[in-house]
């Protein structure tokens, strides 16, 4: 039976889990930060590699079999729960995160304020790699759930049950700074920057449930819609995705690929 943990762990206690069998800890901070310092027991892996990019389109998923080998690359298995954490407040890790529920690995948790709350709270630092995990054959598919493409969300743009978040920031999202061949946002879409949700004086940790629920109600994000975050590749929206489903919001999607898919397109409305 796979280990009971909440989605979203704090360093004190995964302090205590550090060397239980069935934890798998997945470091996706940068390279050279890995190599400096870690959590312990955490096995590195780079973000370019949990990701499909087909120029000028990013971020987009990566195809099942070449997950399934990463994932049995780290010893990964049905019965493992993983718990992932970056250096950058949760982006990277949240998108891998996101990626396993995609591919119907539903164990999982995300440290919250990643190495930032852990390294600030005193825990215990490494520079050794760990010894690694003897490889499985861990075969996922994509479960169907969890993801919306471009035109599933030209077929819902006027549907009053969903509601589109974009979690870029604010000049990105009034069109005033240029990633793509069109600038804006998807019409309809409301602008909550995922920074917004992080707390700068408790080491980038989500703030309290209630002050993100109150600001999400205030902009329409309400839990009886659907809601489908995006930003300019599902990096940032996709720690818009756990935030959502660590609050209890129960139908949310990611768009993979975001706005260098929408806005390289010629024919998708933008504002």
């Amino acid at each position: 039976m796979p280990i009971l943990i909440e989605p979203l762990i704090e360093p004190d206690e995964l302090e205590t889990l550090l060397d239980k069998p069935e934890v798998v800890i997945v470091d996706l901070c940068k390279a050279k930060q890995y190599a400096q310092a870690h959590i312990r027991v955490a096995d590195f892996v780079k973000y370019a590699d949990i990701i499909h990019n087909e120029k000028p389109v990013m971020g987009l998923l990566p195809d099942a079999a070449t997950f399934s080998r990463l994932i049995s690359a780290l010893g990964i298995n049905a019965h493992s729960h993983v718990i992932a954490y970056d250096d950058e407040g949760g982006g990277c890790a949240s998108r891998f995160i996101w990626t396993l529920h995609v591919f119907g690995h539903e164990n999982t948790s995300l440290l919250n304020g990643g190495l930032h709350s852990w390294a600030n709270e005193g825990h215990r630092l490494s520079g050794e790699a760990p010894t690694p995990a003897e490889a499985g054959n861990y075969v996922l598919s994509n479960s169907g759930r969890y993801c919306a493409d471009r035109q599933y969300i030209l077929q819902h743009l006027n549907d009053k049950n969903t509601v589109l978040l974009d979690a870029r920031s604010a000049a990105e999202f009034r069109g005033e700074k240029k990633f793509a061949d069109k600038t804006g946002h998807i019409p309809s879409a409301v602008h909550f920057e995922w920074t917004e949700a992080m707390d700068r004086d408790r080491n980038l940790r989500l703030l309290p449930d209630d002050l993100i629920e109150k600001r999400l109600v205030q902009l329409g994000i309400t839990r009886d819609k659907e809601v489908i975050c995006y930003c300019q590749s599902h990096h940032r929206s996709a720690f818009s995705c756990l935030m959502l489903e660590h609050l209890g919001y129960e139908n949310v999607k990611g768009y993979p690929g975001s706005w260098s898919d929408w806005g390289n397109q010629a024919d998708t409305p933008v504002e």
